[in-house]
């Protein structure tokens, strides 16, 4: 297929609001693939490193389909820097490219290493960009930034692969759920019809994709969408996925990454529970000596290398808190309700493992909500997130931020200078998108008196709204010519930032980032020199 035929549907994608004429188009795209000469897994090439569709050897044009409309390529990361491609060659006149050529690239880049393989990356990727037309570098580009707005998340593509292979949309995602790659479910549905899905089971060693939460403001909010549930505490920490298999003890995290020998201590305290055969889902956390949880960062180096495990271990040893149960010798408890899970938890395993929780057995009882809220408040007191309501009544699903479980968290905000905002691609493109961030230095620690220190970059928040306003009103606060993709500016506007903490960082100035900002509003009363300061930044950091 060629990579011009996927790029007029993204087109399209941005084009529509419908998440119902979104599945169609990329339905319609799906069937192409499928019926495209040449495109069976027979005649795929080699896949590189690791294993391809359904284990198999190959890739196939339906995954890559399914990967690119999704958002992200088949390679996790392909070592290629895009921070310094300000200007991008001269685009081919005839679109020529298919998603097979496309990926072979990305996938040599990915497999270079050593002295001279950022140079030899940077080759590769120019020579490919030479070859594309301008919509094409647009989208590929995009698409490794991880900037591509279309709006076709993975749950309109999931809806599309069943459109197009004529399945029930539960099957397809329940087939996702146990396999952990709605890209691999794309194309046997495909190939070999709806039948194909029921091979699909729970496997011991097998990834299977984690339920996720939805966000409420308040706890007493929360309850009114879960009904009657639990009151779990919120860890800052990885998402883990255990599987028990007798001695064989395998860790995930939450994009299925196998780190088991990273984490050596989390081994041996599963190994040490007894268990024949279990999948569980729960948190690593580094704690300190008094029980409050380390800096997140801390938590995260010691998953993010595998250098050194042991080092690490000694350093930063990893808790491992459970707090649902998918698989328990030999029965499976993906359909059984939450109640029943957690039952199963509590007669399995020790109290010290399980995630603290509170059971509230009327959510319309002021006196259940007072409770519940008290107990949101000292998780929040003894330095975690918040907390995460959960329905006694649901099952455990795939992907899905519905009122199974839904998470809250306190809110904390700043108010901030845009020092530069980034042209937007995708969906986006044609307006002004990422924001860089900037906090108040009066004292000049970082530069001049009264300048400011960049905090990171966000696009989180900006309704569509929001995204004319700054397109029309930031170029007037534009500090010298643009490189085509960066507009520096005078810091004069003031946009106020939710954000869940902060968090080291050597890549700015103040050693200090945000992290997950988002916007909420701008602040057109406030002039900059009003913006929160470094200083206070880093108190909260410290805090």
């Amino acid at each position: 297929m060629q990579l011009a035929d996927l790029v007029a549907v993204s087109r399209d994608l941005s084009a529509t609001s419908s998440r119902n004429a979104k599945a169609v188009l990329i339905a319609d795209l799906l069937t192409r693939a499928a019926q495209e000469t040449g495109a069976s897994a027979g005649a795929s090439r080699p896949a590189g490193p690791g294993p391809g569709v359904d284990g198999g050897p190959g890739v196939d044009e339906i995954e890559l389909v399914v990967r690119y409309l999704s958002g992200a390529p088949r390679q996790r990361r392909t070592g290629i820097e895009l921070t310094h491609l300000t200007v991008l060659p001269p685009p081919a006149t005839v679109a020529s490219v298919t998603l097979d050529e496309v990926d072979a690239v990305l996938q040599r880049a990915a497999d270079l290493s050593g002295t001279g393989s950022s140079g030899a990356r940077a080759t590769l990727f120019a020579g490919l960009l030479t070859r594309l037309t301008a919509d094409e570098q647009r989208f590929v580009t995009s698409l490794l930034r991880g900037g591509l707005r279309q709006g076709a998340l993975e749950s309109v593509v999931l809806t599309a692969v069943a459109g197009a292979a004529g399945a029930p949309v539960a099957e397809v995602r329940r087939a996702v759920t146990v396999s952990g790659s709605l890209a691999r479910v794309a194309r046997a549905a495909l190939r070999e019809g709806p039948q194909a899905l029921a091979r699909f089971t729970l496997t011991l060693g097998q990834g299977v994709s984690p339920m996720l939460a939805g966000s409420a403001r308040t706890v007493s909010e929360a309850l009114a969408r879960t009904g009657p549930g639990g009151v779990e505490w919120k860890l800052d920490g990885i998402r883990a996925q255990i599987h028990a298999d007798g001695a064989q003890v395998t860790v995930l995290t939450r994009s299925l990454d196998d780190i088991t020998d990273r984490v050596p201590e989390v081994v041996d305290a599963v190994a040490g529970l007894g268990l024949t055969s279990a999948i569980l889902d729960g948190e690593l956390i580094a704690l300190r000596d008094d029980g409050r949880p380390r800096p997140f960062q801390q938590t995260g180096s010691r998953t993010a290398s595998r250098t050194d495990p042991a080092a690490g271990r000694l350093e930063v040893p990893l808790t491992l808190f459970v707090f649902d149960v998918l698989h328990l010798d030999g029965r499976d408890l993906l359909d059984e309700p939450g109640h029943v899970r957690r039952a199963v938890l509590e007669a399995t395993l020790p109290p010290a493992v399980l995630t603290p929780r509170l059971a509230v057995a009327d959510a319309g009882d002021p006196g259940d909500v007072e409770r519940a809220t008290a107990f949101a408040a000292d998780a929040v007191a003894r330095g975690h997130e918040g907390v995460v309501v959960k329905s006694d009544a649901a099952t455990y699903d795939m992907g899905r931020r519905g009122a199974g479980w839904v998470k809250v968290k306190p809110v904390h905000t700043l108010d901030l200078a845009v020092l530069a905002v980034e042209r937007g691609n995708g969906r986006r493109s044609g307006w002004l998108s990422n924001l860089h961030l900037g906090a108040l230095d009066p004292t000049g620690l970082y530069g001049e008196p009264g300048g400011f220190v960049m905090l990171g970059k966000t696009f989180k928040g900006l309704t569509d709204e929001m995204l004319r306003w700054q397109t029309q009103e930031l170029p007037r606060h534009a500090d010298g010519p643009t490189d085509g993709y960066v507009v520096r500016l005078h810091p004069r506007v003031v946009v106020e930032i939710a954000f869940d903490g902060v968090q080291a960082s050597s890549r700015y100035p103040a050693g200090v980032a945000l992290r997950f900002a988002r916007v909420v509003r701008y602040r057109t009363d406030k002039r900059a020199a009003e913006a929160d300061t470094i200083e206070a930044v880093q108190a909260l950091h410290e805090i």
